[in-house]
């Protein structure tokens, strides 16, 4: 088994979801009941892969590629087919392979008009592959390929099943991330052949970045060309505007899969390419990205208290909380990473689920103003308790798995990586903490408008307010059993990233200059600006104040 999942095990998960398509793509649309099965089949299947991959890999060895496999691809542009697991991909692997049954099973009878759920469930088997494909490829043309494949059927999906400003929301959402897209492909070219790599793979890219010392200059521009690509994705403020437009337009299963998974694929690229392959630009542009996350903190909390539609607030709530995975990433540091891709799973989970839930409520009030919302815990009581839930793993509570999102990655502010200004990653600290306060307040206030008090007096006596279905309840467990299990046990997604960050990051920026001799400085080769040439700096001083213990 442990052979066949090394030579076949990545291709199978990532194109299972096609060839399924494939088969409904064959079928007549008239057949409803025959093309929700095989979606349903085929994306547990791809789950069943997962959970393999899964079992058999070795989980004290997170830090290597497991599964790989290298292939020749496009031999005229020099691009090869390598794919690979290790401990920072692994989770998001899984995370997907869980969103995407659960979406197919909760549209099982709530497909949006216009009902067609042929195309709507190929779609989703084709988002499938491209974010499993995004998360597990190793080539910069590979990673690319699967990066724009989820861009088309997201936008379809929006712009047909969409709210009544769908054709806006589609389009803004598509053309944003298309001019990110493209100038991550001219990063990458510009990489490929200032190296003078001979193929894309990340690793040789990476080794050919040290031997063939690019410019200080050009590694800034190309590193800012990939910041704005994947800054686009994730959304980054001021980057964000699109996202609010798109959530609230797209039908409740597309805003799940966009909250959930694909907004992880900017957030990814910044863990798998940006940083290991530019570690001295990464340097330069951190305390700007430390900046931004935090003005998105602030911004996306102040938003999510002017809002009066329930679906939109939880959209601006992605760009706060988004902002708290920036600022793990912006420290450099192992621990302020693993804050991140914590946070990465965290937020999938804790906002996929909300979304599920604003769809919910929307199919039984046909309106998620709040203000016409209340009364939820008396008309369906399960549903009302579930929301309270999952609003208070979202604001961060202890046990519940938003607080491993978003206090680590404070904490991580306090002790950014070597060449970074401490003092301003600290007062970076100090603001993200104000925006958990922020949280706190507009949760707790679209919690007590929407489940609290009694139903107005236009839904008290309407029968088509009920409580959770079965397969609403289907759908739901699982995502709010992890919510609990790694808000009780981090280390469920800790233990699979720790050694994999750590193993990413250069030494130059974890070293302690107070350590080591000034021949071992000289003997790490690292450049000027990780500062380590300054022996009994404050930053050496404080650089182990905190422990990741």
């Amino acid at each position: 088994m442990e052979n066949l999942l090394d030579s076949w095990g990545l291709t199978v998960a990532t194109f299972s979801p096609l060839v399924g398509a494939l088969v409904m793509f064959l079928i007549p649309k008239e057949k409803e009941y025959e093309h929700k099965m095989i979606a349903l089949i085929t994306s547990l299947w791809v789950a069943f892969v997962g959970l393999m991959l899964l079992i058999w890999f070795d989980l004290d060895a997170t830090d290597r590629l497991q599964y790989v496999v290298d292939k020749s691809w496009i031999q005229a542009i020099h691009s090869r087919y390598v794919v690979g697991l290790d401990g920072i991909s692994l989770p998001l692997l899984l995370l997907t392979v869980l969103i995407v049954p659960l979406c197919i099973v909760y549209s099982w009878n709530h497909f949006p008009d216009p009902k067609n759920p042929k195309t709507f469930l190929i779609l989703i088997l084709v988002l499938e592959t491209g974010m499993i494909g995004t998360f597990v490829a190793q080539d910069m043309v590979l990673f690319f390929v699967f990066f724009e494949v989820v861009l088309l059927p997201m936008f379809f999906m929006i712009a047909v099943w969409g709210g009544p400003n769908r054709k806006y929301a589609s389009l803004k959402f598509f053309l944003y991330t298309l001019f990110g897209s493209a100038l991550m492909l001219v990063s990458f070219l510009s990489l490929f052949f200032l190296t003078g790599a001979e193929s894309f793979v990340f690793s040789e890219i990476a080794d050919n970045v040290v031997a063939h010392t690019v410019s200080r200059t050009a590694q800034l521009w190309i590193f800012g060309g990939m910041f704005l690509g994947f800054g686009i994705k994730v959304p980054m403020f001021p980057f964000h505007t699109w996202l609010p437009d798109a959530h609230t337009e797209a039908p409740t299963v597309g805003s799940v899969i966009l909250a959930a998974v694909l907004l992880k694929l900017g957030t990814y690229g910044f863990v798998r390419i940006a940083i290991p392959l530019l570690p001295d630009a990464a340097v330069e542009w951190a305390p700007w990205i430390g900046l931004l996350a935090v003005i998105g903190i602030i911004y996306g909390a102040f938003c999510c208290l002017a809002q009066t539609d329930m679906k939109r607030l939880i959209a601006f709530s992605s760009v706060a909380h988004m902002g708290f995975v920036m600022l793990g990433i912006s420290t450099l540091t192992d621990f302020g990473i693993n804050a991140a891709i914590m946070g990465m799973v965290a937020h999938g989970l804790i906002t996929g689920m909300l979304f599920f839930l604003a769809g919910s409520m929307k199919e039984r009030y046909h309106t998620l103003e709040i203000n016409r919302l209340g009364g939820l815990l008396i008309q369906a009581p399960k549903m009302g308790w579930v929301l309270g839930f999952c609003a208070m793993a979202s604001l961060g509570l202890p046990g519940l798995a938003g607080f491993w999102g978003e206090f680590p990655a404070i904490l991580s502010a306090y002790n950014p990586a070597n060449g970074l200004p401490v003092e301003t990653f600290r007062t970076f600290m100090v603001v993200a903490a104000l925006g958990t306060v922020l949280a706190a307040g507009y949760l707790l206030w679209l919690l007590q408008r929407s489940a609290f008090g009694t139903p107005k007096e236009e839904f008290a006596d309407d029968p088509n307010i009920h409580d959770a279905t079965r397969t609403e309840w289907i759908a739901w467990a699982p995502l709010l059993a992890l919510i609990l299990a790694i808000g009780i046990y981090p280390n469920l997604v800790f233990r699979a990233t720790d050694a994999a960050v750590d193993a990413s990051l250069t030494p130059c920026l974890t070293i302690d200059a107070d350590e080591l001799t000034h021949e071992e400085i000289e003997s790490a080769h690292c450049s000027d600006v990780y500062g380590l040439g300054d022996h009994g700096s404050d930053h050496g001083s404080d650089h182990h104040a905190v422990s990741k213990g």
